[in-house]
Parts: structure tokens; C-alpha cells; sequence
């Protein structure tokens, strides 16, 4: 007769500049410990993420991070490299990629389900050699990037987000990009393009309605718009993201794209601006392991008799 099961070892990471970065672990600990998972802090809390975790993939069965999606942006290389299977405490301010996965936005609720529920792949994106979750952007998204100050999000939570954007509205300017991708270059006039592995992004946006992070695909679009205020009237579309079905959104999908402009203009990825235009992006299939509930249609075929 075999003994009870080891615990899991998990190297627990929280970002304390996150909005909700000092929200008190002791239930959330205690969940996971329920579950047969015993937290590791690290020793010194301001090292750089990337580096905890590449030092803990011997060491460690999982990582756990605690913040938003700009906490899981700096972590993404890290966990592709070690291939340390990773749980989300959702503590941002719009915590996209954990409502891209269904997770649930309570951290005590999160921390169960990374005790109960198996890992899963899930994709990553690429731009210039820097992997991301949601979204890479050039142009409005990007410049709100820039606007969007960290008290701003910590005062005001998602509606920071439209805050900025009033704020920047009005500067909003075309700009061309040559865009290139299953053998076609187009060369357009944009306000913003956006290229997503996963669905929602930008505190509320969704790149595409149907996207999901383990398809294997990217959703891109290109807001070709004559004036700024058609993007007011967009607005409800691309929360919904049915933008693709507008006549001046150009919409597809595709696996890799490449992003010229005259000038470098800067990348967006999952609110970090982490590189500059030209952009090679791709999708990495498979690329990491998340403990996440299952996707949905495999959660409702799971039902069937």
C-alpha cells in the first residue's frame, strides 16, 4: 500500500505593483495547500521574475504568478524556456488573458483551480523573438500603452483604460504599414493594428470572438478608419469582437505576419511596449502549460452520456 502523495512544490511569484498586488495570500495559500500544493516565496521578492523562475525549474514542479497580464508578459520567456507548468492569481487590473481562459477572477477561486485541475498547452506569440499572451499592437493601442500610468490603473481599474484613451482620442493619426503574410504584402492606412493569440485584451477589448489561445492561429485586424471618432462607433464591436465584419476593419487569420513602417514605431504586447516595428510576429503552438478548466466545447462534449 503506497503512502500519500508528495505535495506539489510551487515557487510562488507576486507582483506587488500589481493593482491588487498586496491582497492577503493567507486564504489563497490555504486553498492550494487543500489541493496538495505547498508555496515557496522567493527570498528576495524584487528580483526579476524571468530570473526566479529559470532558477527553480530543478527545483520546482510549478510557478505560480500572482499579478496582471503585464506580470505574465515579463514571465513568458522564462516559462517557455524551462517548461514549468504555471498557474494565474488574476491581481491586474484587466487580467485578459485569465478571462481569455474562463479562470476565475477571485484569487482564492483561481488558487483551487490550479490545486484541482490539470495543465493544459496553450499557445504563445512571438514578435521579434519576445513571446506574449494576448495581443501585439502598433499605433493607437500602442501609444495607450505609453499613456496608461500605473497610479492611473491603480485608481480607476479598467476604466484607466478608457481615461487614456479620451485623453489620446484626439492626437489619434493614420499611419502606413506595409503588411505581409501568406504570400501577400498589402500596404495600408491605419489607425491601429492588432494581432492576437488569445481573445481579450486592453482591459475589455476582444481581438476576435471566436479566438481562443490553443488554436494554433492568429486573429489580426487593421482599423482603417478616415477619422477618429468612427472608432467611438467601433467601439462596441470591438468589445464584442465582431469589429472584423465592418467594412473599413481589414480581418484575418493567419500564423505569421510581418509589419513594416517608414519610421520604427513601438509594439505593444499585453500592455508592455517590449519592441519596435519592423515586426516579424508568429504563433508558437503548445508552447506552454497553464493549469486552466478545460476549453469549452471540450468541458461540454465531457457532459455528454
Amino acid at each position: 500500500m503506497s503512502g500519500p502523495e508528495a505535495p506539489r512544490r510551487a515557487l510562488l511569484v507576486v507582483n506587488p505593483r500589481a493593482r491588487n498586488g498586496r491582497f492577503d495570500l493567507a486564504a489563497v495559500k490555504a486553498e492550494l495547500r487543500r489541493g496538495g500544493v505547498e508555496t515557496v516565496e522567493p527570498p528576495s521578492p524584487g528580483q526579476d521574475c524571468r530570473d526566479l523562475i529559470r532558477e527553480a525549474a530543478d527545483s520546482f514542479d510549478l510557478v505560480i504568478l500572482g499579478g496582471g497580464d503585464g506580470t505574465l508578459n515579463g514571465a513568458a520567456q522564462a516559462l517557455a524556456e524551462r517548461n514549468l507548468p504555471f498557474g494565474i492569481l488574476p491581481l491586474g487590473t484587466a487580467n485578459d488573458l485569465a478571462r481569455s481562459l474562463n479562470l476565475p477572477l477571485d484569487p482564492v477561486a483561481a488558487a483551487r483551480v490550479i490545486a484541482t485541475v490539470p495543465a493544459r498547452p496553450i499557445d504563445l506569440g512571438c514578435v521579434n523573438g519576445h513571446y506574449f499572451f494576448n495581443v501585439a499592437s502598433v499605433g493607437f493601442s500602442a501609444d495607450l500603452a505609453g499613456e496608461l500610468t500605473a497610479d492611473l490603473k491603480r485608481r480607476f481599474g479598467t476604466v484607466g483604460y478608457a481615461v487614456a484613451a479620451i485623453r489620446l482620442l484626439r492626437r489619434a493619426r493614420p499611419f502606413t504599414v506595409h503588411i505581409e503574410h501568406d504570400g501577400i504584402t498589402e500596404t495600408v492606412r491605419t489607425i491601429q493594428v492588432s494581432v492576437g493569440n488569445g481573445r481579450h485584451y486592453g482591459g475589455g477589448m476582444t481581438v476576435e470572438e471566436h479566438a481562443t489561445v490553443d488554436d494554433g492561429l492568429l486573429n489580426f485586424y487593421s482599423l482603417e478608419v478616415a477619422h477618429w471618432w468612427r472608432l467611438l462607433a467601433l467601439l462596441p464591436a470591438l468589445r464584442r469582437g465582431t469589429q472584423g465584419k465592418a467594412a473599413d476593419v481589414r480581418a484575418f487569420q493567419t500564423t505569421e505576419v510581418m509589419l513594416r513602417t517608414r519610421k520604427p514605431r513601438p509594439v505593444n504586447t499585453d500592455g508592455e511596449i517590449t519592441t519596435q516595428t519592423p515586426a516579424h510576429i508568429r504563433v508558437v503552438p503548445h508552447c506552454v502549460r497553464i493549469y486552466a478548466p478545460p476549453p469549452r466545447a471540450q468541458a461540454q462534449a465531457s457532459l455528454l452520456p
